[in-house]
């Protein structure tokens, strides 16, 4: 059973910061999960609404790759914003770069061939959790693409034999990164490059 951070509506009592776990934002309609606007790794916090000072979410996170993340108490996280400039400006570079995640996604979804959106999926995924292989099911892609199962079959076939992955009972294995990278959409990039931003900004300011 995947961890799950917070449901819509409910109060958000913990905020985590993903270690080696990947975590997906996922959208709702109807009270039934719909597709995933942002994906939360090593780079993010799970729980930014708290950080925006709302006390909860219309959406679902959840834990989508099994790993390790630090967890905060909303009252203990406060405490360490009242005390942490620090914490406070990366928090706003994050909240910055997730508003254009999600946008692009919303965009993406939309405008994009399932392809290349696969693409820009197990791109993202294997930014966060660092390796080229990870679990994955078609049921659960299906869910973050925001398609029917029988699609997300076809279209990882097709991924496949262009020989950019290898998928076999539930685990997905990037073969080819820079093949991978080409058949994704430009969304992928513009994503990319915001949260590279954030890093390059920590390592040239390691003060601020």
């Amino acid at each position: 059973m995947k961890h799950t951070a917070y449901e819509p509506g409910e109060s958000i009592t913990r905020v985590y910061f993903p270690l080696s776990a990947v975590y997906s934002l996922v959208a709702t309609a109807n009270g039934q999960l719909g597709v995933e606007v942002a994906t939360i790794g090593p780079e993010g916090m799970v729980g930014l609404p708290v950080y925006l000072g709302a006390a909860s979410s219309p959406q679902t996170a959840f834990c989508q790759v099994p790993g390790e993340a630090a967890c905060l108490g909303v009252e203990e996280f406060r405490q360490a914003l009242s005390r942490d400039g620090e914490l406070h400006a990366l928090l706003n570079r994050y909240t910055q770069a997730t508003m254009v995640q999600i946008s692009q996604n919303v965009v993406c979804n939309r405008s994009h061939p399932t392809e290349q959106r696969m693409a820009r999926w197990l791109l993202t995924t294997q930014d966060r959790v660092g390796r080229a292989e990870f679990p994955l099911t078609q049921e659960f892609l299906a869910q973050m693409l925001g398609v029917r199962r029988p699609t997300v079959s076809d279209t990882a076939q097709r991924v496949q034999a262009q020989g950019v992955i290898r998928y076999s009972r539930g685990i997905v294995t990037v073969t080819d990164r820079e093949g991978l990278e080409q058949l994704a959409c430009g969304c992928y990039g513009v994503v990319k490059d915001e949260f590279d931003s954030i890093v390059n900004h920590r390592k040239n300011n390691p003060t601020d």
